[in-house]
């Protein structure tokens, strides 16, 4: 009766999994934009006071089933493991942070996030603070969570396009990184936290 019960809670725990990953699938944020007033009488407003102009936007969720997208760290069927990977460059290992393309933290971040959560950063503009684990030695993974690690965001010059910026200083001081490393980022979802590797070494 005991053995039935406990492969009962695994089974409806691996359910409660399956369900919420497919929620989160599913499932993506956008901006909303609010047009009354309009873009033009907004941006008049703006440079009658010699402000940057601010679209007048609120971060929502909306399903899209038609949408296929892989788990984050799912091996297989062609899809890699790691949904970013990028090659370091000086500034990210000077500057001690890692950037973020918009689509790439809306894509391979946020969707994973709770919408409250994720307008503490696309609309507030506050510091997230985050955990990495690194599994550059996956026998030995290390984690780190500190002030110094914590994900941002950033608007170009003249409120251009949005970036967002992973604060890495724990790691990047932990070992030698060379610029043309290639690395691997994910969110894994399970854990709630960050997952990193270094992949490759520059030549």
């Amino acid at each position: 009766m005991s053995c039935y019960k406990s492969l009962s809670n695994k089974v409806l725990a691996a359910w409660r999994v399956s369900v919420t990953l497919t929620y989160w699938l599913r499932m993506k944020k956008t901006f909303y934009y609010n047009f009354f007033p309009t873009k033009a009488q907004e941006e008049a407003a703006a440079q009658a006071r010699n402000v940057p102009h601010h679209a007048n936007r609120v971060l929502v969720e909306v399903n899209n089933p038609g949408e296929v997208v892989a788990a984050p760290g799912v091996v297989g069927g062609g899809v890699s493991p790691w949904p970013i990977r990028r090659s370091l460059t000086k500034r990210e290992i000077l500057l001690e942070r890692i950037e973020l393309s918009q689509e790439e933290a809306f894509d391979h971040v946020f969707r994973y996030w709770t919408l409250e959560a994720a307008n503490v950063i696309v609309v507030g503009g506050s510091k997230y603070p985050v955990v990495i684990v690194d599994f550059t030695d996956e026998r030995n993974p290390r984690t780190y969570h500190s002030e110094h690690v914590y994900l941002e965001k950033s608007v170009g010059v003249g409120g251009g396009i949005e970036i967002y910026f992973l604060r890495w200083t724990d790691l990047a001081k932990s070992r030698i990184f060379n610029v043309g490393d290639e690395i691997g980022i994910l969110w894994d979802f399970r854990s709630g936290c960050f997952h990193f590797k270094l992949l490759q070494r520059g030549a």
